[in-house]
């Protein structure tokens, strides 16, 4: 046994040596390259404080940023046949929900949500990329339902945000079943006289956009999200030829009449809530902490919209 280098090197090694930072602590920009601390990045709402580049924004903290004070209350999803269709890739199908679920932290690829924004009680539901790429399985049916079937119960607008690369292919046919039975939903909120507002948030794509995701009476996007149904790399290898600059981007969408505002995310809780007030016939929000508005003028406002 070497003392000096068993012993001695290594103590003195770890008296000056750097003590590793935790990874959780810094974020790379995707799009610039930047280096954001943890706390600045969250404050910035998962946007880029150099270059305005918008990242992936959970359900759970997005609900935080949009409802008053942060606080709301979840709605229970009634649960699927779990692997009806027995599919196995590399993995098995229930394997990667759990590994999803261990991931994320959340059940399935949506959140739905009660509460209120700017004093205005309305259901919402998001979508989590980072669960099996937001696909649409027969949960995201589901919950899209039974947001809209509250929010019929309740009398309230509907607010969704759609992140998704699509239907999930693990399901099968079950999953684009889902496209019909989301429509149906939808139209539930239609007939009720309701609002039905949709964010669409990078990406949105596939079966998503083919169905409940374009069918609001508002779309919104957020800066630089990819909507389409097929991809561009797709497009390009079908037809072979070079497609436009800032093809399928929501500002090309909106300059070419498939939306109605590219909003920062920075102020899309302050244009939810005009957007929201507008459609329900209600004067606009005041700043500040006031009480909620009456319910007999809501009421009266929603049966005017309703007619």
């Amino acid at each position: 046994m070497n003392w000096i280098s068993n012993y001695v090197r290594p103590k003195i090694n770890s008296l000056f040596s750097r003590r590793e930072v935790p990874e959780n602590l810094w974020t790379k920009c995707p799009e610039c390259g930047t280096m954001l601390f943890h706390r600045e990045l969250a404050e910035n709402l998962n946007v880029c404080t150099n270059c305005d580049h918008h990242m992936a924004f959970r359900p759970r903290e997005r609900f935080k940023a949009l409802f008053d004070g942060g606080i709301f209350t979840e709605i229970d999803v009634p649960q699927p046949i779990a692997d009806p269709l027995q599919f196995r890739d590399q993995k098995k199908y229930p394997d990667r929900l759990k590994a999803a679920q261990k991931t994320t932290g959340e059940k399935e690829a949506m959140l739905v949500a009660e509460g209120e924004i700017g004093r205005t009680p309305i259901v919402a539901a998001a979508q989590d990329f980072s669960f099996m790429g937001g696909s649409m399985g027969m949960y995201v049916g589901n919950a899209i339902i039974a947001a809209a079937e509250r929010a019929v119960e309740m009398k309230r607008p509907l607010i969704l945000f759609s992140a998704a690369g699509g239907a999930r292919m693990q399901e099968g046919i079950l999953s684009l079943m889902q496209m019909p039975r989301t429509t149906v939903a939808v139209r539930m909120l239609k007939e009720a006289g309701l609002p039905y507002i949709v964010v669409l948030t990078h990406p949105t794509t596939g079966g998503v956009t083919a169905s409940y995701a374009m069918l609001g009476d508002v779309h919104i996007a957020e800066p630089n999200a990819l909507i389409c149904f097929a991809g561009p790399r797709v497009i390009e290898q079908t037809i072979r030829e070079k497609l436009p600059e800032g093809f399928q981007r929501a500002e090309y969408l909106l300059d070419h009449g498939m939306l109605d505002r590219v909003t920062h995310r920075k102020n899309l809780r302050d244009e939810l809530i005009n957007i929201t007030r507008m459609l329900l016939a209600l004067p606009p929000a005041i700043k500040g902490d006031l009480p909620s508005p009456q319910e007999g003028v809501q009421e009266q406002a929603q049966a005017e919209t309703g007619k």
